[in-house]
């Protein structure tokens, strides 16, 4: 089959998806929902007569109901859907997520639908099966490139430049979706030390690509998630635009709330009292509201980590685990918590082993809504916690950005009016 024809004809249903779900797809064509999931994975072809039938549902639902989106957004290495959860307080409508690791997917549709569609690995999607949206979110995990070998490239005649110095990274999928489907602003978001990765190499490969390559006006800032929870999290955030629309960081960091003013953890932490609504079906709590023993750590375990901190301290190194109270910030909460929880280690007394945060806790500790679910494992979920954002400093964000993404969006809406008059 030719592949431009299937392409579009899969960008429809990706258009009718934003729509409907599944099941209502399925029941206005008279397809099953196995079907057309099967359409959505590729497994099979979109019949033809399909797409005029798809069309027809899509202009059907071009009337926008009350209260319909003010702009939409696509979500790449999408995670748990944090960043999602802050562009949609503001308005914004997700119309394309990208998650490859299973397990996120599960967390994903539990709280954002069962059969919402999600794209798997974003390196094996063409950029222009993406549907055009006006802003682009990405959590992107850092990867080493660097711009070395370039004049070696050229004395071979081989091709180089820009995408040459990106090809193999995640970013180059971020990049490649900018470039063709030309979005009016974009959020990647990444570890501080993105900054300082390679020598600098990798920061500055990535500015020169978003400012000179593709032409954006991009606003880089590192921020600390600490204003809004109670965790030392400092995170890159690089905010762009496509024209310059007056997005400034120091005004908007002005609005945040203060660093020293930030919550404490007695915000975050199960109350124990017996007063505090068990929403997990005593997953996390007994029934007289104590955290569930299995937290507490061992005195095995608890004597190793002791030890080995005293054995750091000794060396000279400063590693060692971290005991807070309910008064104090915790540290960064890390992907690898599942393992011992020693970043994050909770204070039960004198003389008592310390426990390690609740899947509840941490979801609370990065700004998720209680009404959250978390679908999956223990360590799926600590996983999961600690590869996400802080969602109050992305709705932040988002509302810092939305005068910006709005000024574009009108400015587009305009131009169009004026090219169809």
């Amino acid at each position: 089959m030719n592949e431009h024809v299937s392409a579009s004809r899969f960008e429809v249903l990706l258009e009718a998806r934003t729509l409907y779900t599944q099941k209502e797809l399925a029941e206005r064509l008279d397809y099953n929902r196995k079907q057309i999931s099967r359409w959505e994975k590729r497994e099979l072809d979109i019949p033809l007569a399909v797409v005029p039938a798809l069309q027809r549902i899509i202009d059907a639902h071009s009337v926008a109901p009350a209260g319909s989106a003010e702009f939409t957004f696509i979500d790449l290495f999408a995670g748990i859907g944090g960043i999602r959860l802050g562009f949609e307080s503001v308005g914004g409508r997700c119309v394309f997520t990208s998650e490859w690791d299973p397990y996120a997917q599960k967390t994903y549709r539990r709280n954002f639908g069962e059969d919402h569609l999600i794209a798997g690995d974003i390196t094996q999607i063409d950029a222009t099966d993406v549907p055009d949206h006006d802003v682009l979110l990405a959590g992107f995990p850092c990867q080493p490139f660097s711009l070395a070998g370039v004049s070696k490239k050229n004395a071979l005649g081989r091709p180089h430049g820009f995408e040459c110095t990106t090809q193999g990274t995640l970013f180059f999928d971020c990049q490649r979706i900018i470039a063709e489907k030309q979005p009016k602003a974009f959020l990647l978001e990444n570890v501080k030390n993105l900054v300082s990765h390679d020598k600098g190499n990798t920061f500055r490969v990535i500015m020169e690509v978003l400012q000179k390559q593709l032409g954006y006006t991009v606003r880089p800032m590192v921020v600390d998630g600490r204003r809004f929870v109670p965790q030392h999290r400092q995170r890159i955030l690089l905010v762009g635009f496509k024209k310059d629309v007056g997005f400034d960081w120091e005004r908007l960091l002005a609005t945040f709330p203060e660093v020293a003013s930030g919550p404490k953890l007695k915000s975050i932490l199960h109350s124990e009292d017996g007063k505090e609504e068990d929403k997990d079906q005593g997953r996390y709590l007994l029934p007289n509201g104590k955290v569930q023993p299995k937290y507490v750590l061992t005195d095995r375990l608890w004597a190793y980590l002791q030890g080995y901190a005293e054995k750091h301290r000794a060396a000279g190194n400063g590693f060692g685990c971290s005991v807070v109270g309910p008064e104090e910030t915790s540290r960064t909460l890390s992907a690898r918590y599942y393992k011992d929880g020693s970043e994050i280690l909770i204070f039960r007394g004198k003389g008592k082993n310390p426990r390690r945060l609740t899947p509840r806790e941490c979801a609370r500790l990065m700004g998720y809504p209680e009404s959250f679910e978390i679908p999956v494992s223990d360590m799926r979920a600590y996983k999961q916690f600690g590869n996400s954002v802080v969602v109050p400093l992305m709705e932040a964000v988002a509302r810092g950005m939305k005068p910006g993404i709005m000024q574009l969006v009108d400015a587009g809406t305009r131009q169009s009016a004026k090219e169809n008059a």
